[in-house]
């Protein structure tokens, strides 16, 4: 054996009971478990490691992540190593970088700058989700990355790709070209698709072209995952109109960080939950990812209506600057309940800042805005850039939904800002010390059937997250005593405590409780029906 990790509580990812076993791992995969007492593995490995005291769970699999530039640019991202997160899921929200033309590149890279920054220090040396997933492989001196990375072609991209950013039907060529793209990308290696159903100009698609998306994507195998039209005033026939859209292409569904915010939907998660249930007893194939926080996080500019995003960013800063347009377009946040603040009229105390990318603006990061001219200023002044916490969450919500047969964990964390959103560092060992520890919600082995064994059966690999012979050696080694999130809202990039070791194909990416310099992450891929 390369390693015999001795005396572990495994909870091996199936939700079943964890037990006391010897495990041993050789050439990056598990090897040998022999269940104790009488089943210790004799002799010893090349290494030797005592768990005794430690929980030996399958690595973590973050559902929604937006680490697209971040892998590429840090080698340590120990945001997420740190979590025991070996797997993210990229590409999400309807927006990404892969497939693009120059044009529409450009036009990407500055509507998603509040989430992973303006890309002036990575070489977009890619136009395809082949080579896209090609640079993950030979990132950093061809080294790799330093967790696994799956990814969703990004619908939005797509239609920007196919028609621009125009409020209107796709016409039948552009339809049949935004078929080619999903499939080019699925073809080489994607493993879904993605939605951002409040976002431009993904929003813009009608349920009849997503549909058609949707059959391409259920013939690849692959899964749809949609940030759905609101999670505010119309949050129930928003999930209504996805389930039906994706039981009409026959496609499996995965509900992005699925919740019911806003007051309208205080108390509300089990409406949504009776809507979910109904369409998995009749075959429906669903799951969900949710983080275990209650506010949310995206851009200053999502929140405007659809309406004053048209044309792409571009046109929205010149709408801002025009007098009359940016009172239409106050009038449609504090009056009328804009579309892309989920239908509901914005509440300034709610929204906090959370990052700039000029510097210039950072006095205004920690704060909540006092009204409209200090959100104009900043979306013209740092040009769409900031990013915002939006306090408008449930706490009786947010457990409801943990608790569902078919949740997933995602951090859906945004790794940009000043003072971002505690979730980018602290998701996974927040289910597991307040979540499973302090309250009970649900037990150790539940929870991790929830963090590993269920995500990688939504992602079909064939391998992944579980312990069990033969499988993949990316493992989490952690304290269930003293496992505990570090973020907080006052101190977001703290690193968690009591997860001493984390490994990637039997390589120790944490080891003791700091990140190594191992870099085993790689692209993963859909490839023959199945992941690699």
């Amino acid at each position: 054996m390369d390693l015999v990790i001795r005396g572990a509580r495994v909870v091996d990812g199936t939700g079943g009971p964890s037990y006391t076993a010897d495990v041993g791992v050789h050439e990056g995969r598990i090897a040998e478990i022999g269940r104790l007492p009488g089943g210790r593995i004799p002799g010893g490995g090349r290494r030797t490691l005592d768990a005794r005291g430690l929980a030996l769970a399958p690595g973590f699999v973050d559902m929604h992540a937006h680490s697209d530039l971040a892998l590429l640019r840090d080698p340590d991202h120990g945001a997420k190593a740190a979590q025991g997160v070996t797997l993210e899921v990229l590409g999400q929200d309807g927006l990404s970088y892969a497939p693009v033309d120059d044009r529409t590149l450009g036009e990407v890279r500055a509507a998603i700058a509040g989430w992973n920054g303006t890309g002036d220090d990575v070489d977009f040396d890619w136009r395809t989700v082949g080579g896209y997933l090609d640079r993950l492989d030979r990132a950093h001196g061809g080294r790799g990355v330093a967790v696994n990375a799956a990814y969703l072609v990004p619908q939005g991209t797509v239609r920007a790709y196919a028609l621009g950013w125009d409020d209107r039907p796709a016409s039948a060529a552009e339809l049949d070209r935004m078929r080619q793209l999903v499939a080019e990308g699925l073809d080489q290696g994607a493993v879904g698709l993605s939605s951002g159903l409040t976002y431009t100009p993904g929003m813009y698609a009608t349920g009849a072209e997503l549909t058609e998306l949707c059959r391409v994507v259920a013939r690849y195998g692959g899964y749809y995952c949609p940030h759905h039209r609101s999670y505010g005033r119309g949050a129930l026939a928003a999930y209504a109109e996805v389930v039906a859209l994706a039981r009409d292409a026959g496609c499996a569904l995965h509900l992005a960080h699925a919740t019911m915010n806003f007051d309208e939907n205080r108390g509300r998660a089990g409406e949504l939950l009776a809507l979910l249930d109904a369409a998995l007893d009749g075959g429906a194939d669903i799951t969900l990812d949710s983080y275990p926080y209650t506010p949310g996080c995206t851009t200053l500019v999502a929140l405007l209506p659809s309406w004053a995003n048209e044309g792409g960013p571009e046109a929205v800063l010149a709408r801002l600057r025009d007098g009359t347009q940016a009172e239409r377009i106050r009038r449609a946040l504090e009056v009328e309940g804009s579309d892309g603040c989920h239908g509901v009229p914005v509440d300034w105390s709610t929204i906090e800042i959370s990052g700039t990318a000029d510097p210039l603006y950072g006095p205004y990061v920690g704060r909540r805005l006092d009204g409209w001219e200090t959100a104009r200023g900043l979306l013209l002044g740092d040009r769409l850039a900031p990013t915002v916490l939006q306090h408008v969450g449930h706490e009786e919500n947010v457990r409801a939904i943990m608790r569902h047969r078919v949740h997933t964990g995602g951090s859906d964390g945004i790794l940009q800002g000043a003072k971002p959103h505690p979730r980018a560092y602290g998701t996974f060992p927040h289910y597991l010390g307040h979540y499973v520890r302090e309250l009970g919600l649900l037990s150790l082995e539940e929870c991790v059937a929830h963090l590993a064994g269920r995500p990688a059966a939504r992602l079909r690999l064939p391998d992944r997250g579980l312990v069990r012979v033969g499988y993949r050696a990316d493992l989490v080694l952690f304290d269930p005593e003293t496992v505990a999130a570090g973020s907080t809202y006052e101190r977001p990039r703290v690193l968690p405590t009591g997860i001493p070791h984390v490994l990637i194909d039997g390589r120790f990416v944490m080891r003791d409780g700091r990140r190594t310099d191992v870099l085993a992450g790689r692209a993963v891929r859909r490839t023959a029906g199945d992941l690699r």
